[in-house]
């Protein structure tokens, strides 16, 4: 369970507060974080795993007190953070990296199982090197799968779904749906995606640098689809207006 009490982040840079007193519990298997851009979703995620740091307030996991650690320090605490755009390593293959994410020594079919849970064949792409030759949806996938291996308490994902074709959504939404059913700890998705919304246990929404709703996508996305589209509506009218 992760918990924070009274979280505040502030740009060290220009002294704006990107977050503003967040208060949350996260319980549930499968959290979607979503609201307006700038609202302070990715900035979340990034104070949760570590990557900035909470200028105000407490992060706890499972009742232990989080909030100093470093990323590496959450990393072995058992948080785990996939980027949006996953980093590629030349002159490493796809064995040494889920390898690796596993913390120790794994066979090759243990490696291929959790490639298989991912949609990949593991023939094709065990020994396949992470460079250019990967597609974004394919390295979304294999960054799955080495969060699978690494078997942690909280798995965050953020804007999974950026930089990748429809298809590759697709077989992404696949995966998700399957490491919801088989992953022990919380996952916690960034996103503005209905798709993945429509999978989530809890919706939470971050705007302003605060938490304006949460709860189970059947208490939160009516509001939140007829909001957009009311924003959607106001932003064709005015730009007629301006045509004019």
């Amino acid at each position: 369970m992760l918990e924070l009490q009274h979280v505040s982040y502030v740009a060290p840079d220009d002294g704006k507060e990107i977050l503003s007193d967040v208060n949350l519990t996260i319980d549930d298997k499968f959290v979607a974080i979503t609201g307006p851009n700038g609202g302070g979703k990715s900035t979340l995620a990034k104070v949760i795993a570590g990557i900035y740091p909470v200028s105000k307030g407490k992060i706890l996991l499972d009742g232990a007190d989080i909030t100093a650690l470093s990323i590496t320090e959450r990393a072995k605490a058992g948080v785990s953070f996939a980027f949006q755009q996953p980093v590629r390593f030349k002159g490493i293959t796809v064995k040494d990296l889920v390898t690796l994410a596993a913390g120790k020594k794994i066979t090759t079919a243990e490696v291929c199982t959790y490639l298989s849970e991912v949609g990949l064949c593991a023939r094709e792409y065990v020994n396949r090197e992470v460079n250019a030759s990967l597609s974004g949806g394919e390295l979304k996938r294999i960054e799955i799968a080495m969060t699978m291996a690494r078997g942690t308490k909280l798995s965050i994902f953020d804007e999974p779904e950026a930089g990748i074709d429809l298809w590759s959504f697709s077989n992404l939404i696949s995966v998700f749906r399957k490491m919801r059913e088989k992953i022990g700890g919380n996952i916690i998705i960034i996103s503005h995606q209905e798709r993945i919304l429509n999978i989530a246990d809890k919706v939470i929404v971050i705007a302003g640098g605060k938490v304006t709703a949460e709860g189970s996508k059947e208490e939160i996305l009516p509001a939140l689809y007829a909001d957009a589209a009311k924003e959607a509506a106001c932003s064709v009218l005015m730009s007629k207006v301006e045509d004019k």
